[in-house]
This record gives structure tokens, sequence and C-alpha cells, in this order.
């Protein structure tokens, strides 16, 4: 078995996937860390500094705020990181791909395989489209998420921008007098009641309209893609992987 660490184990995905892991054959929670220890039926502590037990892999589904403790302790004792995590900085993303040069890292903003999917379709089909089509995302939340736009939308955002060979520029919203440019692609965040996570990208052309739709019935779908993140990353040799990684793997 796995020995997993769960930094976050106390929030709503935290307690998604110590559910889903009682069942699992291959991953067992030996220890966690949360702010709040209370209705956890293995070892949690306020800081991972604290931990005692043996550990294979660390499951981060907290705060950016954590990122630094998180760094120092898996470089200490050489353990592999998943980063469930999003609202990171600019410069807390370079952190991560810096910690990678030492340890194996799992980030993506997304851990839902159907998106990881959509993902890599748009890598495909973005620069095909892109001089016929505008291209939009609207993307939709609990009225509880943090940031804004999605780490996802910004992850399918800059996908899209990456596969096209013109320059592009990402708009968040629209307010006022101002028409939409050529080389815009729109992001917009809708915040609401308990919506898991909707990603819509649409490529609105003359006379048609292309839309691709992720729409998350349950938090479920993160934890089953976050532990296959953690077998795969498991005894892996330093270095940065994403669910590109699981994605062409299942393929």
């Amino acid at each position: 078995m796995i020995r997993m660490l769960l930094n976050g184990c106390n929030g709503k995905m935290g307690k998604v996937i110590s559910e889903m892991t009682k069942a699992s054959k291959t991953i067992s929670i030996v220890s966690g860390v949360d702010r709040n220890s209370s209705n956890i039926d293995y070892p949690c502590y306020n800081s991972i500094d604290e931990c005692k037990e043996e550990i294979d892999v660390i499951l981060d589904f907290s705060r950016p705020d954590a990122l630094n403790s998180l760094c120092k302790y898996v470089k200490e004792k050489n353990i592999p990181i998943v980063f469930c995590t999003t609202g990171y900085s600019p410069e807390q993303l370079g952190e991560i791909h810096d910690l990678s040069t030492e340890i194996a890292v799992f980030h993506s903003a997304n851990m839902s395989i159907g998106i990881n999917i959509i993902n890599n379709m748009l890598k495909r089909i973005s620069n095909m489209l892109y001089n016929d089509f505008d291209i939009e995302i609207i993307e939709k939340h609990h009225n509880q998420k943090v940031d804004a736009p999605s780490g996802t939308a910004l992850l399918l955002a800059n996908t899209i921008k990456n596969s096209i060979k013109e320059e592009t520029t990402f708009v968040c919203g629209r307010d006022g007098i101002s028409k939409r440019q050529p080389n815009e692609i729109g992001i917009h965040a809708i915040r609401g009641g308990n919506i898991v996570g909707d990603h819509e990208i649409i490529f609105a052309g003359k006379g048609e309209c292309i839309e691709i739709k992720h729409t998350a019935i349950s938090r479920e779908v993160f934890a089953i893609g976050a532990l296959k993140a953690c077998e795969y990353i498991y005894k892996k040799e330093c270095g940065l992987y994403s669910m590109d990684d699981v994605v062409i793997m299942s393929n």
C-alpha cells in the first residue's frame, strides 16, 4: 500500500478523498494536516512538521499559503508530492517548477480526467479555428470559491493561447462600452450556490458555433484523479508531472 499524507484533510475535497480512500486497494491515508482535526479517523496535525508517520507521497488540497512549508518538508524528506491546490501566484508556480528539479512533483489545475481530455483536444483544434472563430470561456463554481478565474479556466485559456501562433490576450469579464477585439480570449467567472464546477469553451463563428462543455457532477471526480496521480508519481524520479501524463498512460 502507498502511504499517503493528506494536507487539507478536513476541507471539502479532503473529506471526499478520506472517504474514497477507505475502499482503495493501493493507497491508505496514514496521516493528515489541517487546522480542524475533528471527525478524522487517522492522526491529524496542525503542522506538517509534527507528522511522525512514514510517508510515501503527499497529496495537497489546501491553500496557496501552505506552499512554503510543503516545499521545505518534501525536500528534507525526499517525498513526492501532488499539488491540487489552485490560486497560486506566478511566483509560487515558479517555486513549484524549481521544486521539481529536486523532487517528483505532480501539479494540475484540475484533476478530472474529462477536463484533461478536453485540454488535449484544445491543443489540436485551437489554432485551426482561431482565424474564423471568437473564443470565450465561461466557468461556474460555488459561492465559497475564493479565486477567479478558476485554475481550470486559466489552464484551458493558456492551452488555447499557447496553441495559437498569433499573439492573443486574455479579457476577464466585460464591462462598459468596448468592442471585442479579434485577438481576445474571453474568460468569465460565475459564482453561486453549490455548483461543483462547470467549464464551457465557445468557438463562435459566422453562422456556426462550437461549444465544448464539462460538468463536474460531484467532487468525487477530482478525488478519483487525485488518487490516480498519487499512484502515478509513487517512486517516480524528480521532474514535473501533470494529468497529461495520466491521460496518456491510460491510452
